[in-house]
């Protein structure tokens, strides 16, 4: 089954790199993770990152999510620029208004922002079509947010913005009906 989930990360990797982007502009990083201590480590430093949080129950979850996937694709966006669309998501009326203005800040467990609308639907298409891929594989999936936290803290992914899709092929699905531990 390990050899089945890497290539299934391939093709995901396939479809989010051809997902449909805004101005026909490609601003994604990805990159897949099938090595077991990678996989680890995004686990272990998800659990140093859960007694921080706020959703410390979730970073646990999600941390043992990991630790049992055979692999994962991480989206990120690098080095982005304005789709050029002057459509005001960002808060400004013109894309040169808010690429002046913007001042990129990091956030602890997370992002950096703020970007582009256009630009975040890019990563959310691609995370769709990737997740979409494995769906129709009948591979076990689910997008998650915390992961791409521990692996830009980890130095897999250089992008401002990382989400993921771990992968599992068992007999039931582990990313769903799952259980979130109780704090103490």
């Amino acid at each position: 089954m390990k050899e089945i989930s890497e290539m299934t990360a391939g093709l995901m990797a396939a479809a989010a790199r051809t997902a449909p982007k805004a101005g026909g502009k490609d601003f994604l990083e990805i990159v897949v993770i099938t090595k077991d201590d990678d996989l680890k480590k995004i686990a272990e430093v998800m659990k140093e990152y859960a007694p921080k949080s706020t959703n410390e129950a979730y970073w646990l979850r999600d941390a043992s999510n990991i630790e049992h996937s055979e692999a994962l694709v991480l989206i990120g966006l690098s080095k982005p620029v304005t789709a050029g669309y002057d459509c005001g998501g960002c808060g400004y009326a013109k894309c040169a208004d808010f690429t002046k203005a913007r001042e990129l800040k990091a956030k602890d467990m997370g992002y950096t922002g703020p970007h582009c609308i256009m630009r975040m639907m890019d990563i959310g298409v691609a995370l769709s079509s990737a997740a979409k891929t494995a769906s129709l594989l009948n591979v076990d999936n689910r997008v998650q947010q915390r992961v791409g936290a521990a692996a830009k803290a980890l130095g897999l992914i250089q992008a401002e913005v990382a989400m993921g899709i771990p992968i599992s092929i068992t007999g039931k699905s582990i990313y769903f009906d799952r259980q979130t531990p109780i704090k103490h």
